[in-house]
């Protein structure tokens, strides 16, 4: 079934070389209307005819034989020695497309190993390469991706043309170069945690702040009628039942918060009646900033302990128990040990996160409905990563991330500001956000590698601003089939940004659009 959807896609790109036309004049393209716009900024879909399944086949390659080989994953924290590829312009991310044609005589033979290779066969390791200047020293990131081998073809001059896929992050322990020239390395596998999702019943069993009192005149009551031991039994079953429910990661951060309260309660014993009403006073400033989990957005695992505390969920949550419900340590038993705020669970439910997430790319990008993605939060979290339009380091420190809910909060915290693209090296406005343009099946953004093996990660959009053309129109190797390319630079610093598309068929729509290189953009995107 596969083949013949390949088949049939391969037959619309011949079509579209038999039936090419006369490129138009570019000039006057420069400055793009807004005509093929709707009304929400997003271009409009109605002239779209340019089926974006045939940018994913990366034709331009040519003859690619699929190698029709699956590897296994491997478990967390599984050691292998694999070839290296050293990748510089772009950064590979798990289920991520990546093309190469493998130019260089040390690479091609990595890719050879990878290909015979017994012990992982089809599979190599993917290190982004960068330099701190331009005139600095070569250096390789310490985390990874292994790259699956999909489709494979030598080329008469040596060279190799392949399509890979990423498959699961490592960390580089070590490298080195083997006695036949092949760079290679010890990798480990690094554990992925799984979703996190909020306890069943957590936000049921949380007393409201309007009950507290009433639940202390019951509490206290029953003290003096001998219902204690009755009452700390249930309270002990209440605890237990609800952190029976969570798995180990859960039951970490419900322990940690926990943690974080008693401390708070042993430091607030010491302190005067004075200080109980200055923290209460500062409560009332702090409780409306616990409402919105958007402040603990992009924060690390290392302080979100101290976010919480900070927030009222320690010092201030503790002051407003004995304002209100009178003894503290009482307080701090029934209600504080039990369950958190609705808002607390939110920053750490992955799902949550993840329809936060698929919410704002749509609204951005007007991809259609991601709730597949929604569904598996872990590999939306990959997907955002490998199609936002950020610089190169940004991307690789999304990569380097260690748990699915600080990624999502991270990449939530780049949506919100994404507004401009911006010029790397003067600041230029290129384009906006809302003229982000889908030309590929796999997402605005995408990595191509053009005929002297450089990987490109390319945005594509319907208009931008800045640019000036340079040099003649070419139709050969074109990433998107039917389409011209010209190299474009920067108006003001004459950077090479990227190029513009221009249909060489009649029946294309859209007629012309921009392809910006990710890595001449800067992360001020406001």
């Amino acid at each position: 079934m596969e083949d013949e959807l390949e088949r049939r896609q391969i037959e619309q790109i011949l079509e579209l070389d038999d039936e090419e036309l006369q490129i138009e004049e570019v000039e006057g393209l420069l400055e793009s209307s807004d005509d093929d716009r709707d009304a929400t900024g997003v271009a409009s879909t109605d002239d779209f005819t340019f089926n974006t399944h045939l940018t994913s086949l990366h034709s331009y390659l040519g003859e690619v034989d699929d190698t029709r080989h699956r590897s296994a994953f491997w478990e967390g924290g599984a050691i292998l020695n694999l070839p290296l590829f050293y990748l510089e312009g772009a950064v590979l991310f798990p289920e991520a497309t990546l093309p190469l044609r493998v130019v260089q005589p040390i690479f091609v033979a990595a890719v050879n190993r990878a290909v015979a290779q017994a012990d992982a066969p089809y599979t190599m390791g993917v290190v982004r390469v960068y330099r701190d200047s331009d005139d600095g020293p070569s250096r390789l990131a310490k985390i990874g991706t292994t790259a699956e081998i999909r489709q494979y073809r030598p080329v008469e001059d040596g060279t190799i043309n392949v399509v890979t896929r990423g498959q699961q992050r490592f960390r580089l322990r070590r490298r080195w170069i083997d006695a036949e020239g092949v760079p290679c390395g010890e990798i480990q596998v690094i554990e992925e945690d799984v979703p996190f999702r909020t306890p069943r019943d957590a936000y049921a069993k949380l007393v409201p702040l309007g009950n507290l009192q009433s639940q202390q005149m019951l509490s206290l009551n029953a003290s003096s009628h001998g219902g204690g031991n009755e009452e700390n039994d249930l309270e002990a079953n209440s605890e237990e039942s609800f952190e029976s429910e969570l798995s180990q990661t859960e039951r970490r951060i419900h322990q940690s918060a926990i943690g974080a309260c008693y401390e708070s309660d042993r430091m607030d014993e010491s302190t005067s009646s004075d200080d109980d009403n200055k923290l209460s006073e500062s409560d009332n400033q702090s409780g409306s900033q616990c409402l919105n989990d958007s402040s603990f957005i992009g924060s690390s695992p290392s302080n979100h302990e101290k976010q919480i505390r900070n927030a009222g969920l320690g010092n201030g949550t503790k002051s407003m128990a004995h304002k209100v419900a009178g003894p503290r340590s009482h307080f701090s038993c029934t209600v504080s040990k039990a369950f958190w705020p609705n808002w607390v669970y939110r920053m750490y439910d992955s799902y949550c996160l993840a329809q936060k997430a698929a919410d704002m790319w749509k609204q951005i990008v007007g991809m259609p409905s991601m709730d597949g993605f929604v569904k598996k939060p872990d590999l939306l979290s990959f997907y955002i990563a490998s199609k936002i339009p950020i610089s190169e380091p940004t991307r690789q420190e999304l990569l380097e991330i260690d748990g699915i809910s600080y990624r999502l909060r991270r990449e939530i915290e780049l949506l919100e500001r994404l507004d401009c693209i911006r010029c790397k090296i003067c600041q230029t406005v290129i384009a906006r956000r809302s003229d982000m343009l889908v030309m590929s099946s796999d997402g605005p953004l995408g990595a191509y590698v053009n005929a002297h093996g450089y990987v490109h990660e390319v945005m594509t959009f319907c208009k931008a601003n800045g640019l000036a053309l340079s040099g003649r129109t070419v139709k050969e190797y074109s990433w998107f089939p039917g389409y011209a390319w010209t190299i474009i630079n920067c108006a003001s610093c004459e950077t090479h940004m990227g190029w513009l598309f221009t249909a060489t068929n009649e029946k294309l729509k859209p007629k012309s659009f921009w392809g910006i290189r990710g890595c001449q953009v800067t992360d001020d995107m406001r």
